[in-house]
């Protein structure tokens, strides 16, 4: 099933992709993983996956050791300034960061580990008071000032869109994140990339790839529902 629902998606990626007039090797799918078990995982692995995406430090740390080591591991969720020492120099990407005193924190354990983390800046598009996340107008002074930081390296911006049953509504909100990054990046700003968009998840991610996602986080769509009990 973990195989025919992953081929399913990228299928859809790959035709969203097309049908926007662009390469479908520019999107990549993140098999979204938390509270799945590890024979799940290798299932998603064996189907292609590589990219795999955690919402929680001690499930991602327990991941790690047990999958192998070609899979590159995403941090999506929300990432306490007291958790960053333990994920650092182990995920390819952190796309939570949502405040400078967590790009603070993330820099100051990278310089410790020797390494530079790659991150995105995550925006609260729709406003929504239960999501993180900074405002459109609140990022561009956060890139300001994480530029300054020489442990962390800003790839782009990510997003959590509301949830909703006509993924169309969301359009607008993948639309404008991907404005932001447009605007960002003619600043020109050292240390300041925006050739990533992380956006788009199981019920949205075609609107998202059509509106210039570059990395979409797929769970439900991949592994089933979750299972919040275990």
């Amino acid at each position: 099933m973990i195989k025919d629902n992953y081929d399913d998606v990228l299928q859809k990626v790959e035709n969203a992709a097309k049908a926007s007039g662009r390469n479908p090797s520019d999107v990549t799918l993140i098999a979204v993983s938390k509270t799945k078990p590890i024979s799940d995982l290798m299932e998603a692995y064996e189907a292609g996956a590589r990219d795999f995406g955690e919402n929680h430090v001690q499930e991602l740390m327990e991941k790690i050791p047990a999958l192998p080591k070609d899979i590159r591991w995403h941090m999506i969720g929300h990432l306490q300034r007291n958790k960053v020492k333990y994920i650092v120099g182990k995920v390819f990407l952190i796309h939570s960061v949502d405040s400078l005193r967590l790009a603070e924190e993330i820099n100051k354990e990278s310089l410790k580990a020797g390494v530079v983390s790659n991150i995105l800046l995550e925006v609260n598009v729709a406003g929504e008071e239960s999501k993180w996340g900074g405002s459109l107008d609140e990022t561009i002074d956060l890139v300001k000032e994480v530029s300054k930081l020489p442990g962390v390296c800003v790839k782009g911006l990510m997003t959590v869109a509301p949830y909703t049953d006509d993924p169309e509504t969301n359009r607008e909100y993948f639309r404008k994140l991907k404005e932001l990054s447009v605007d960002i990046d003619a600043q020109n700003i050292d240390n300041i990339s925006m050739g990533v968009l992380s956006m788009g998840m199981t019920g949205d991610y075609e609107v998202a790839v059509s509106e210039g996602a570059t990395y979409v986080r797929v769970g439900t769509g991949i592994f089933g529902a979750r299972n919040y009990n275990i």
